[in-house]
């Protein structure tokens, strides 16, 4: 039931795009091997998940360990059988060409602080519960408990009214309206239906029950749409929470809110040679993020970098 709204590149798909990848830089002279390089750090990063470091999305795709050396078997192989007489890094020049772009999600498109969803462009807030994760992406953002029971989606619903932009959404979504109901959340029109949608599962042949609250809300004849999903069995339970969240949205007004700016990466040279920890330190780095900054760099803080070499830091 959860499969609602989500789409999954499969393993397939992603080891097709690392040999493709391969093939097409090696064809135009690049080291590939460095391509490799990326998931090296991609395991570094699931290595650091257990201690606080990144999201369990690592867990959906294939192990970086295995595409670390997928990619770089078959770096050699193309090099091989090219056999030009170099392959191209060009590592000066790409760290210019990326200076200054956003680092991490750019909160000007949406930003978290505490249980708080805010964003500035759009200009509007909402709480969401404490201890469920939350994801931000282009066109939704998804949340949910840890267990994966419930699900809360908050996305753009279309149409030229506020009845018309629901009826759409149910449409799309193949769901079957149970009960609607016109409220006002903080001041704005919305419509609040309960829907549910069954579909069979494909390994069992069971058929299996959702139950989603929604919540859509005129901001502006901008429709917002809150989605909150369960199995029909955990609906009730469920059902306060899912409510919750929604009826907090509210328009943004708060100017430092507004005017956040998004951390940038900032590419210096190395005035004098030392550790990582040491050049990142001289450089202003704090303390707290000594380990992610040369984690970006893919340099151990232990290890010597020399005079000159370029660096990438973050700032504004």
């Amino acid at each position: 039931g959860m499969q609602l709204l989500f789409l999954r590149f499969s393993r397939d798909d992603e080891r097709e795009a690392d040999r493709l990848g391969v093939e097409y830089s090696s064809k135009i002279r690049y080291d590939a091997h460095k391509m490799a390089d990326f998931f090296q750090v991609l395991n570094k990063m699931s290595l650091a998940e257990s201690v606080g470091g990144v999201p369990t999305f690592l867990s959906t795709h294939p192990d970086p360990g295995d595409r670390y050396n997928s990619v770089k078997q078959k770096a050699t192989e193309w090099q091989n059988t090219l056999k030009y007489p170099e392959y191209l890094v060009n590592e000066d020049s790409y760290l210019q060409m990326i200076n200054g772009i956003v680092y991490g999600e750019d909160p000007r498109q949406g930003y978290v602080d505490g249980n708080t969803f805010y964003h500035p462009d759009m200009k509007f807030r909402f709480s969401f519960p404490a201890g469920w994760q939350l994801q931000n992406l282009p066109t939704q953002v998804n949340m949910a408990p840890k267990d994966g029971n419930a699900l809360l989606v908050f996305t753009l619903a279309s149409g030229s009214s506020l009845e018309q932009a629901a009826q759409n959404s149910i449409d799309q979504l193949q769901m079957t309206l149970q009960e609607n109901k016109k409220t006002v959340v903080n001041g704005m029109p919305a419509l609040a239906t309960v829907c549910k949608q069954t579909s069979t599962d494909q390994s069992s042949g069971q058929q299996q029950t959702i139950q989603i609250l929604s919540y859509f809300i005129d901001y502006n004849n901008t429709y917002f749409a809150f989605h909150g999903v369960s199995a029909a069995s955990n609906f009730n339970t469920y059902f306060s929470t899912f409510e919750t969240t929604m009826t907090n949205f509210s328009k943004l007004t708060d100017q430092s809110r507004i005017n956040v700016k998004p951390k940038k990466v900032i590419v210096k040279k190395v005035q004098r040679a030392g550790t990582m920890a040491s050049v990142l330190t001289s450089f202003g780095t704090p303390q707290a993020m000594l380990e992610e900054v040369a984690l970006l760099n893919n340099i151990e803080l232990t290890a010597q970098v020399p005079a000159g070499k370029l660096i990438k830091i973050i700032g504004e």
